[in-house]
């Protein structure tokens, strides 16, 4: 049985204190008024005498018309001029999204960790995987954050349904009103499926079956430990396959409305796989990090250097699906160069030069070079270390969708960005690993395919 040590639980501690810490401090000092925005642009050197293209909430990239440039003080914003007052009002909600969007992208990102685990846990018993029963319950482990990170989530999505943070642009009733200034005839015609009611609902029934089978396979496997024959695994197997395609069909529509609808100018037929791809890569390398934490510490005995080696593989197959999905996205909509879709890009490369590059390099150069020597992939330091980049570079994926959509040119990577992911790291360590001493044991007794799994050799 394994049992949650003192170290662990107390790094798990303050990992979430010193989170919670630099976010208090960083959102402190973030512009609470017009006021400081002005003092902070003066301070940048972005005076008034400059015009600013100002994205309107959703990445959009504008520029004035002929023949309307910007007088000193006033900034271009969708083919209109704004007067220095509205720019201020723009810059300051968008320093306010500023904290929401650091702590939505921590908690979706340990979320979909949770999430993608799951379905590759289910896909082990749909496919009666014989490699991976030695793994079953590390992944059971890992999918104990899948709830209360669900719940996080759903809060947050409430929170942005009651106008208490403003990320999702188009939720501002005055896109849909056509006798306001800001009617949106886009977000108008889409109207019918992003509206508040029907989004909410959507995001419940998502989790609502995602819990319902995490709760099931846990309880089917802890049945078949007892059990003198197999019919819990068969529920097991029946389980999986119906939850697999109920996953495929709402881990695309999540992906569209969680993350996609920050844009909500913009689409992408690939998307919903895009996603996919790194919530796989992510969950896959957690996965092989908490095996090999375990065994070092003595848990998992029968684990051996093929089984690191497969997830290793997966990790390295992950990684490159991932990069052929990134380039399909970016390459076919460059080359196409259809304003409404490539300014999703634009935005990207000019205003977040460093983080929209340097991801590409984290998840794709890096598990390439990392990866691909077969011997490499038995050496579970170098599995961690590369495990380590791939974390990372997805984060900075996922840091890539959401902020310029949220917070445009006012972005940085400060303590707020740091303490979100710093607390959700903690809160994740500190669920997956309680939830793993609950277990009797970490080798499920009475699988079929155990002894399959205990001499597995590659």
């Amino acid at each position: 049985m394994y049992t949650l040590s003192k170290n662990l639980k107390l790094s798990a501690i303050i990992f979430m204190v010193v989170g919670a810490i630099l976010f208090a401090v960083d959102y402190a000092m973030l512009p609470k008024t017009t006021a400081d925005v002005e003092a902070l642009e003066s301070a940048h050197g972005g005076g008034h005498g400059e015009a600013h293209e100002v994205p309107h909430g959703d990445s959009q990239l504008t520029e004035a018309h002929d023949g309307d440039a910007p007088m000193a003080g006033d900034h271009a914003e969708g083919g209109h001029v704004m007067s220095q007052e509205e720019h201020l009002e723009h810059t300051l909600h968008q320093y306010q999204n500023k904290p929401w969007s650091a702590i939505y992208i921590a908690a979706f990102f340990f979320f979909m960790i949770a999430l993608a685990c799951l379905a590759f846990y289910a896909i082990q018993y749909a496919s009666q995987a014989g490699w991976s029963p030695l793994l079953l319950r590390v992944m059971e482990g890992i999918t104990a954050y899948l709830l209360p990170g669900s719940i996080i989530i759903f809060v947050l999505l409430m929170l942005s349904g009651f106008h208490i943070n403003h990320m999702f642009h188009w939720m501002d009733p005055a896109l849909v009103d056509e006798s306001s200034d800001k009617y949106d005839k886009l977000i108008a015609g889409k109207s019918g499926y992003l509206n508040v009611p029907f989004f909410l609902a959507r995001a419940f029934v998502f989790i609502l079956g995602w819990n319902l089978y995490r709760f099931f396979a846990v309880k089917f496997a802890k049945k078949q430990d007892e059990a003198t024959d197999n019919r819990w695994h068969k529920k097991s197997f029946k389980a999986a396959a119906i939850f697999l395609v109920f996953f495929i069909y709402t881990e695309s529509i999540m992906s569209w409305d969680w993350i996609m609808s920050l844009d909500p100018h913009w689409f992408s037929t690939l998307f919903g796989w895009y996603v996919f791809a790194g919530m796989m890569v992510c969950a896959i390398t957690v996965i092989a990090m908490v095996t090999i934490y375990l065994k070092s510490k003595g848990y998992l005995e029968k684990v051996n250097d093929s089984h690191i080696h497969d997830l290793a593989k997966f990790m390295f197959a992950f990684s490159i699906f991932w990069t052929y999905l990134w380039f399909s996205q970016f390459m076919l909509i460059w080359y196409s160069n259809i304003p409404e879709e490539v300014t999703y890009f634009i935005t990207r490369i000019e205003d977040y030069t460093v983080p929209f590059w340097g991801m590409v390099g984290m998840n794709f150069i890096f598990p390439l070079l990392l990866l691909m020597n077969s011997d490499y992939k038995r050496k579970n330091w170098f599995v961690v270390m590369a495990g380590i980049v791939i974390l990372l570079g997805h984060y900075v994926d996922l840091f890539n969708m959401v902020m310029p959509a949220t917070v445009g040119k006012s972005w940085s990577f400060g303590f707020v960005e740091v303490g979100s992911l710093l607390f959700f790291l903690g809160l994740f360590i500190m669920i997956v690993f309680t939830s793993l001493s609950k277990r009797k044991s970490l080798e499920p007794k009475r699988n079929p395919l155990i002894e399959e799994s205990k001499h597995f050799h590659y």
